[in-house]
């Protein structure tokens, strides 16, 4: 439910409460795009994991948030709703395609601080270097194998190789690093990937305190789903009825 349509305490139509704090589910079959809410930009759909990895930002009203792999914005726009449509909420990706998709509906959500800005692979740092040190917070919510997806797509187990995955793996290290350089002392970086798989998820978060020797600190999410795993948590379709996510937030020292 997007608050900046309507209140927190205002149900939409024909919704049940999830564990999120904004969320409402729908019976299966329901046309989400047909109903009068989505088109008055009161609802998003977006799974109750994805919903809870933006909640662990703990963005607030006011701060300087940037959403590094935002794709068509699903996150960003929950973003944009924790932060009362406030401060600055800069929107990246690397797809240009993607990245269209957020303005018009950051247009029918009625959010309007959200800046978007097109990168260019392994050009991050140098395309960003305005918000080096700047931002309260960073989402890093990158591309991974997608294997917490399995439930909905069981087809795709047989197209993911070691050879992708490797690939996976050091996108997501150095999308890391690129996300670190952006926090201010004090700020918050949040690691995301829809996996189940620890090489993209408590592994990828051990290995990034590793590699920045004792300049971050490790804060696992406060969230009413997941367990823990590493240095984060863990949601899956078993013991929380989301798709499969990792969640690990960090704080700048």
């Amino acid at each position: 439910m997007n608050t900046l349509r309507v209140s927190r305490a205002e149900p939409p139509e024909g919704g049940t409460r999830t564990v999120a704090a904004n969320g409402w589910r729908y019976p299966h079959g329901t046309r989400i795009e047909d109903t009068d809410a989505w088109r008055e930009g009161v609802i998003e759909v977006q799974d109750t994991g994805s919903q809870l990895a933006c909640e662990a930002v703990g963005a607030r009203a006011g701060e300087r948030v940037v959403d590094l792999c935002a794709g068509g914005g699903g996150k960003t726009l929950a973003l944009a709703a924790a932060m009362d449509d406030t401060g600055r909420l800069l929107a990246c990706d690397a797809d240009r395609a993607r990245l269209s998709r957020l303005p018009p509906r950051a247009e029918r959500a009625g959010a309007n601080s959200i800046e978007t800005r097109l990168l260019d692979t392994n050009r991050e740092l140098e395309q960003l270097s305005d918000w080096h040190g700047q931002a309260d917070a960073v989402m890093v919510d990158a591309p991974c194998s997608g294997t917490g997806t399995w439930r909905r797509n069981p087809e795709a187990r047989w197209r993911l190789t070691p050879a992708q995955l490797g690939r996976y793996t050091a996108i997501q290290a150095r999308l890391l690093d690129v996300g670190a350089s952006l926090v201010r002392p004090g700020g918050r970086l949040v690691f995301v990937t829809c996996s189940l798989l620890d090489v993209e998820g408590a592994d990828q978060a051990s290995s990034f305190l590793t590699r920045h020797g004792g300049r971050w600190q490790a804060e696992v999410p406060v969230l009413p789903a997941g367990t823990p795993r590493g240095q984060g948590l863990r949601l899956s379709p078993h013991h929380d009825g989301t798709d499969g996510f990792f969640i690990a937030r960090f704080r700048a020292v």
